[in-house]
This record gives structure tokens, sequence and C-alpha cells, in this order.
């Protein structure tokens, strides 16, 4: 989260960004900013993004929590290379030319922790969802989009309600199985004596 909310909105600045780089960490030549890291601008804090295809992301962004006097309002947004998500020109649902408008916006803070669009076939109904771990909400969320129009959200599902706590990452392993992991012993949850785990999902 950028100290200055402005800086979201300098290409020259790192704050607030998502940024593409090569395994050997130069700037690929194909990036939107000439010779320049960054990928998507107008971020405030994402913690979960995956890849829909080779230049398109699902980008969850939390909402503000008192800057700016703002709060909740947490995001997810469909984003290309160069496309700026708006923090802090807009946030909620507003909408601004050439600001990306988010597909679905949280009105009370989840915060959305890691995101991946579920690839395996444990779950095959699953296939093509985002699944999103929240922190404070504790469950975990699938959104289905639209296949025609991937920015239109047909509808969300929430599961394992309050079951394992605060869930931070939400990742799709090489053996092609859903893993989350809890985040209740980060001084902001209620560390269990067995502390966090790290779980697989299946039906």
């Amino acid at each position: 989260m950028p100290e200055e909310p402005q800086s979201s909105q300098d290409v020259n600045s790192l704050a607030g960004k998502i940024l593409r780089v090569t395994p050997d960490g130069q700037v690929p030549p194909d990036n939107p900013f000439a010779n320049n890291p960054v990928y998507i601008t107008g971020i405030r804090n994402t913690q979960g993004f995956d890849w829909l295809d080779k230049s398109t992301l699902w980008v969850t962004d939390h909402g503000p929590s008192g800057d700016l006097g703002r709060r909740g309002h947490d995001e997810l947004s469909l984003a290309k290379a160069g496309d700026n998500m708006g923090w802090p020109t807009i946030y909620r649902c507003e909408s601004k030319k050439g600001m990306v408008t988010p597909s679905i916006v949280w009105r009370e803070a989840l915060p959305p922790g890691g995101a991946a669009i579920y690839t395996g076939n444990s779950i095959p109904e699953w296939k093509g969802s985002l699944i999103i771990a929240t922190l404070r909400s504790q469950h975990l969320q699938r959104v289905v989009f639209n296949p025609q129009s991937p920015q239109q959200v047909e509808r969300h599902e929430v599961y394992l309600q309050g079951q394992y706590g605060r869930l931070r990452e939400a990742i799709m392993g090489t053996d092609g199985e859903l893993y989350v992991t809890t985040s209740n012993c980060d001084g902001r949850g209620n560390c269990p004596p067995q502390r966090d785990k790290i779980l697989r999902i299946t039906r």
C-alpha cells in the first residue's frame, strides 16, 4: 500500500503497481511502458491475482481502511497490460474514462488474500472460477464469470465460513489441487494451539 496514495498513478513510481519482469529481473520488451517494470497502475493493496490469459489478469485489491476518509469496498477487476485500476481517483463502483471499473465490490471489508483460477479436477464445477481467500470475513469465495464477457460476474458463493479462521493464500498446486493457507497467528487472528495450517480443498 503506497504511503502517498497518488503515487499509485505515477508510472515512474513502483508504489501501487503490479510489476512484470523476466526471471532474471529485466524489463520485458513488450511491457506497456517502455523500459519500465510497471504492468498495471492504480493499485492500493493487492494480495491476489491470477492470469486469465497471457495478457489478462483477475486482480483483487483491498479497499481503503480510513485513508482519505474512506473505508471498505474491496474490489475484483479484470485488467490488461497498461490498465489503470483507479486508486485513489476512483473506488467503489465508480467509473472514470481511462480507469477500470471493478467487476464486483464488497461494501464491507473482506479483505481478500490470495486468489487463483481453479483448474483442477477434484471439483469439476469450479473449473474456470476465481477462488479468493479472505481474511477478516474468514471464508473462501468462489466467483463465477460469464464465459462470453469475462468482466461480468454471474454469481459468487461462500465456502468454509468461519471454519478455519482467517484465510491468507489460495493457490493451485502442481498436483492440480487447490491449497489454502490460514493466517490466524499473525497478530490479527486467534492463534490455535496447532498454529496455522495448509488446507487441501477437495469435495
